[in-house]
């Protein structure tokens, strides 16, 4: 026999939607709430701009014929934003997870830029 969560004793009682809450814990959850949006805003700033000048480094390298991917400095940056990270008190393991994404998907672009830059046969 199995038991539902509604069967099982609770030593707190959900908050329903229409239940009283507590007027300045609602302003508390709606400063912080609102400090997360403007953080929210300026990580999308802030990588919106990254993104501007990896672009520019795509650019670069697809005129100089160079790989869109550089193994060495990936790895340096990798090591570099684990120590930041560990400083900010922020878990090393999902900093290199943000940076890996981060990286393929810069990685994606520059092998566009390439194949867009590249000299097609018969020009």
């Amino acid at each position: 026999m199995t038991t539902s969560d509604a069967d099982r004793p609770s030593s707190v009682e959900p908050v329903e939607a229409g239940d009283a809450v507590d007027p300045a814990v609602r302003a508390e959850l709606g400063r912080l709430r609102d400090s997360i949006d403007n953080i929210d805003a300026a990580v999308v700033h802030m990588l919106a701009e990254r993104f501007k000048c990896t672009q520019q480094v795509g650019h670069l390298k697809a005129a100089h014929r160079l790989p869109p991917a550089d193994p060495s400095r990936e790895a340096q940056q990798i090591a570099r934003l684990r120590s930041l990270a560990e400083n900010a008190k922020l878990d090393p393991a999902f900093a290199e997870k943000l940076l890996n994404f981060v990286i393929a998907e810069v990685i994606r672009h520059h092998e566009r830029i390439a194949d867009t830059s590249a000299p097609t046969a018969g020009r």
